[in-house]
């Protein structure tokens, strides 16, 4: 098979795994893990090689921009405690608690170990995120695991870069002390400088397909620039994509709404790619190895399965039972319940970051097959045993109840009508009157009958809207942009689970 076969041959094999996941309402990461090891080992499957110096910009770049783009900064100055415990200490603890078992099971220096233990360390929010759509939690709770995401991933990279530089270095030195040193500081101005720079491109590409392109080439061009200037790449993708988020960004609803969907489905691919590529490679990987040393190197990794998934119930419990006995810990915060500690505890899947960081090994890493392999394996188990028991788990701690969504949703819109109507109040004539009445049926009961006889006459302007294209009266264009329109009023009156398309 050429490159371009394989590659149409993966992401058929990934749309087949996504539609059982969603038949089967099962987590779509777990079915992507396990369809990628199975189409591995299916006799004549594609071998697709990665080229590990490009891994980490082509997979965590536009993850990592756009995850730090969405996320809200407001949410970690109130839950700075919890995010800091799952962020920073969940990942030291656990990278040092790997690390110790790099070495004394597997004989890894200490730098190799500690690059072992940062790639297994950080779990992956479009795993937890897969589950938490089926579920209503807390918003505080989801709060806190959005943007333990963001920064876990951050503490991660920045442990994995810093071990392999001592690593590829033969030691710590001087020199890579204040590498490292300088290393993270600078990637934040990179980053700001960045985006000021792109922002100002931007203003030529407004409202174009080109200006999506140059949001990717954005995401691409620091990381790749960072690591040339030996700066942190992490820090110089987050800061850029914040410091954009605060400006605003490209205020056009209409581009908004269309770089939205273009990250959704780009990021989306990547996780597909990269669950799929897990199983091309740990098909290498077990080919070269012996029947003994194969055995082995599962033993090492479920040894660290268990140390990863211990790790964070170990110190997620302790941070929870010192929260809800002592206020100076928590701070202002309500304490932490039982059922919430459980949960945020159990919800440890790893995924992409793990994956793309084991690609990324250079082919000279210390027993690079054994560390990738336990890298592939950590995500496999942690996204099936973990990721198919989630839902129950939540279910069974009775946190499915707490918050109610729909409600929340129906008082925001309440809200928002009434500023709108309000607006109108000085306005005269049949017009504002229409706007008024339609603001005045937000969130009531009429608003479903106003919905249900909107998309009535939109199905007759469908239908009149073909018959002028097959009598030949209306243009290929004049035929777009009127479907179009029509297809923007039709999304505003469909109800809210009918708007968005996702794979869950």
């Amino acid at each position: 098979m050429t490159f371009f076969e394989s590659l149409l041959a993966l992401l058929f094999a990934a749309i087949v795994s996504l539609q059982a996941s969603r038949r089967l309402n099962l987590p779509y990461p777990a079915m992507l893990a396990m369809g990628g090891v199975i189409v591995a080992f299916i006799p004549g499957a594609p071998t697709i090689v990665i080229d590990p110096s490009t891994v980490l910009a082509l997979f965590i770049a536009p993850v990592l921009l756009d995850a730090a783009f969405d996320f809200p900064l407001h949410a970690a100055r109130r839950l700075w405690r919890p995010l800091s415990i799952l962020a920073v200490g969940a990942i030291l603890v656990t990278t040092a608690t790997v690390a110790w078992i790099g070495v004394a099971f597997v004989g890894l220096p200490l730098a190799a170990a500690v690059a072992l233990g940062a790639i297994v360390a950080p779990p992956d929010a479009a795993a937890a995120t897969a589950v938490l759509g089926t579920v209503s939690l807390p918003k505080r709770t989801i709060a806190v695991l959005k943007g333990e995401s963001l920064f876990n991933d951050a503490t991660a990279l920045l442990l994995f870069g810093a071990a392999l530089a001592v690593q590829a270095n033969g030691g710590f030195s001087t020199g890579v002390a204040l590498r490292l040193a300088f290393a993270a500081p600078g990637g934040i101005v990179l980053g700001i400088a960045s985006a000021f720079a792109f922002q100002w491109l931007g203003k030529f590409v407004a409202g174009t397909l080109g200006g999506n392109i140059l949001q990717f080439i954005n995401a691409f061009a620091v990381w790749i620039v960072a690591e040339h200037l030996e700066l942190s790449p992490v820090l110089a993708v987050v800061g850029c994509a914040m410091t954009i988020a605060r400006a605003g960004g490209d205020g056009s609803p209409r581009m908004r709404v269309h770089s939205f969907a273009v990250w959704a489905t780009v990021v989306f691919l990547f996780n597909v790619l990269a669950f799929l590529l897990m199983g091309m490679q740990a098909r290498l990987i077990v080919g070269r190895m012996n029947a003994v040393h194969l055995w082995d190197s599962l033993e090492v990794a479920g040894v660290v399965i268990l140390a990863v998934i211990g790790a964070r119930i170990f110190v997620v419990m302790a941070w929870n039972l010192l929260a809800a006995r002592f206020a100076a810990v928590r701070g202002d915060l309500s304490p932490p319940t039982l059922a919430q500690g459980v949960f945020v505890s159990w919800c440890g899947m790893r995924g992409l970051i793990t994956l793309a960081t084991a690609f990324a090994l250079p082919a000279d890493f210390p027993q690079r097959d054994v560390v990738v392999l336990t890298a592939f394996a950590v995500v496999l188990a942690t996204l099936i045993v973990q990721g198919m028991t989630l839902a129950p788990l939540i279910r069974w701690l009775g946190l499915d109840s707490v918050d109610d969504p729909d409600a929340e949703l129906a008082d925001a819109r309440r809200d928002l009508a009434k500023a709108g109507a309000a607006a109108l109040d000085d306005v005269e004539g049949r017009e504002a009157d229409q706007f008024r009445y339609a603001y005045s049926m937000l969130g009531t009961a009429d608003e479903k009958r106003y919905r249900k006889i909107g998309l009535k006459g939109i199905a007759a302007e469908r239908k009149r809207l073909e018959a002028l294209r097959t009598d030949d009266a209306l243009g290929d264009d004049s035929y777009y942009r009127l479907q179009e329109e029509v297809d923007w009023r039709e999304l505003s009156l469909l109800p809210e689970g009918e708007r968005r398309i996702e794979e869950s």
